[in-house]
């Protein structure tokens, strides 16, 4: 392998790589920067994502860079904004021993003005959207004449948002005497095409094969029901204590949709879409890649511009429409030399899409089951016990309270102790995992679950008394808003609590019929009021909803609480309504309350009450709790 300095470089460019710590080049980097510093010869070169692209095009246009002329000397066009910011602060730490060398990123959403402004004052290196360099240069504000380098960066990715026309213009307007440069990281036959039209007998080289993934990347998919996919999600997520992932949506909706939902659920997440304003998005990025966020919900245009080299997994909720824009995804794990982990949430239906994604990047997708609650747990406990293991203990200031702390455990044995301890944090994530049905859509899994969960309900239906109310989701009522209501009532203590069911305009819920009577008096007794209006229970003796259907599901699940009822239609909603009725979510399906692992954030609740944390989409009907 050789060094950077064996490649060419002056010793003020290996200086800036020397205080970012770069040692040695990368494959691409090897191949294209004497190349590119040898010859003027038009160049096509294939590279994954995270491979040094930057790098690779940009150190030897920094070594012969004129830093005497103010004249724009390069443009490199990228597909996002986010994307030429990042390569323009590349280029200023590469370029910070250089003097003179001034480097310049246009984009929309920002002030023409001001970019107008710096352009006069003269800048070398021109990093731009294709829109804004278009209309910089319709506005003759951007001089071409001295132009000696164009690059195009993630070609496929500009043609793939539809910037055809804006790079027939640019490539149509700029100088033919230039080096053109085109770096992708698939190649399609637009890719080609541009290629072909604009290149002049151009080199090309690849690190790697073309269309193909990296080696780091293994490929995993998770077969499940339609309603289960978010679900799925927060398995993947709790089963991994130290995920750092992207997970890929097609559409904005969807984006803010599933973000919403794992922030109700007590996630460290956030959503990178279009919508977002500039600073926005500049804020979300920043505190992910800062690991404020551990996962990020966007799509696939807005995370373009996301340079982070560590994420452990990328998860596609769906996979995208087109093929090549699975091998983007996955490229944004396994970079650097660490190994990542692609997964492909699909329906049944759905796996025939896998193939020619798989002819695509020259890898199998190994089929992988959902995580089961008893493997979630082993590996929070495990998590657990490690940050026990590395926690600092402050000697001095804990010193005074030993005395105390150990003459009240004195009376317990080591292994008492330990059980004790481990039980303070870990009971809540036991019980909601405790009896969680398998989300792995297979038919003898259905089968099976079908079987068990309808016995389960008729022996459960003896102990419980079901309750009408005259609220639901038009009153922005939720599981966990009922379970408040209810505890606001001060009924008694410890009383179980069955099925809730959230329809339109009424719900039902089910509490252990020793208290049918005190629930009664209570609601009556306290004239309740909800969201402005009067709230109504009664006592209804009518088969629970979805009781003939299969058990799959249920409880406080999204999907089956919407679901018709004893007072009006039969409907059957699925997990997208869930949380419409509220910016964040809504639905009731959180995650259990720990303070370690993963990335949950901590929600005391009051002292009796149920803690909305502790029920989930992902809960078995059988399951209950007590309020």
């Amino acid at each position: 392998m050789s060094t950077f300095k064996e490649l060419g470089l002056n010793s003020q460019i290996l200086q800036a790589l020397t205080d970012l710590g770069y040692e040695n080049p990368t494959e691409i980097q090897e191949k294209a920067i004497p190349q590119v510093l040898s010859s003027k010869q038009d160049l096509k070169a294939f590279a994954q994502t995270g491979t040094g692209k930057t790098a690779a095009f940009s150190l030897p246009i920094l070594e012969q860079i004129d830093a005497n002329s103010g004249d724009t000397q390069a443009i490199i066009l990228s597909p996002t904004r986010e994307l030429a910011l990042q390569i323009a602060n590349n280029i200023a730490d590469f370029s910070k021993h250089l003097k003179g060398v001034k480097t310049l990123a246009v984009y929309g959403g920002a002030s023409i003005e001001d970019q107008v402004r710096k352009l006069n004052k003269g800048v070398q290196i021109i990093v731009g959207t294709p829109g804004r360099t278009v209309d910089l240069i319709n506005r003759k504000q951007l001089k071409l004449s001295n132009l000696k380098w164009l690059i195009l960066d993630e070609a496929d990715e500009m043609l793939n948002m539809g910037f055809k026309d804006e790079l027939d213009k640019i490539l149509a307007v700029t100088p033919k005497e230039k080096q053109t440069l085109l770096f992708s990281a698939t190649f399609p036959k637009e890719v080609e095409g541009i290629a072909k039209a604009y290149l002049k007998n151009p080199i090309e080289i690849s690190a790697g094969e073309k269309n193909k993934g990296t080696d780091q990347v293994s490929h995993q998919y998770y077969v499940v029901s339609e309603r289960n996919r978010y679900a799925a999600i927060k398995r993947i997520a709790d089963v991994n204590p130290d995920i750092y992932s992207i997970i890929f949506c097609r559409t904005r909706r969807e984006t803010q949709e599933i973000a919403d939902k794992l922030i109700s659920d007590g996630y460290n997440v956030d959503a990178l879409h279009g919508d977002l304003s500039q600073a926005q998005r500049d804020s979300v990025m920043e505190k992910f890649r800062n690991k404020t966020l551990q996962i990020l919900v966007a799509t696939d245009v807005a995370a373009r511009g996301l340079d982070v080299t560590d994420l452990t997994h990328v998860i596609n909720h769906k996979l995208p429409d087109q093929i090549e824009s699975y091998t983007h995804r996955s490229g944004r794990t396994g970079r650097a030399g660490k190994e990542g982990i692609s997964i492909a949430i699909v329906t049944v239906r759905e796996k025939s899409k896998l193939h020619p994604i798989e002819r695509l990047i020259g890898k199998k997708f190994v089929s992988t089951p959902i995580p089961t609650g008893k493997e979630i747990c082993q590996n929070q406990l495990l998590k657990l016990i490690d940050k026990v293991q590395d926690i600092k203990v402050n000697e001095t200031e804990i010193s005074d309270f030993l005395p105390s702390i150990y003459e009240k455990l004195k009376d317990l044995d080591r292994e008492e102790l330990i059980k004790k301890f481990v039980s303070i944090e870990f009971n809540t994530f036991l019980t909601y995992y405790e009896n969680a049905p398998d989300l792995n859509d297979s038919e003898h899994m259905r089968g099976v679950d079908r079987n068990s969960d309808r016995g389960n309900k008729r022996r459960d239906d003896e102990n419980m008394t079901r309750f009408f109310i005259n609220i639901g989701k038009k009153d922005k009522l939720n599981p966990a808003r009922l379970i408040g209501l209810i505890n606001d009532q001060r009924i008694a203590k410890n009383i179980e609590i069955g099925q809730i069911e959230i329809l339109d305009t009424f719900s039902f819920f089910e509490l252990d019929k020793t208290y049918e009577k005190e629930t009664m008096s209570a609601f009556e007794g306290n004239d309740v009021d909800f969201e402005g209006r009067n709230v109504n229970v009664e006592i209804t003796t009518k088969q629970r909803t979805g009781q003939a259907r299969s058990g799959g599901g249920g409880g406080f699940r999204g999907g089956d609480s919407s679901r018709g009822g004893d007072r009006g239609p039969r409907k059957r909603t699925g997990d997208s309504d869930r949380g419409n009725d509220r910016k964040r979510g809504g639905d009731g399906d959180r995650k259990p309350k720990t303070d370690f692992g993963g990335f949950g954030r901590k929600r005391p609740g009051a002292p009796g009450t149920i803690s909305k944390s502790t029920f989930g989409s992902d809960q078995n009907p059988k399951r209950r709790k007590r309020i």
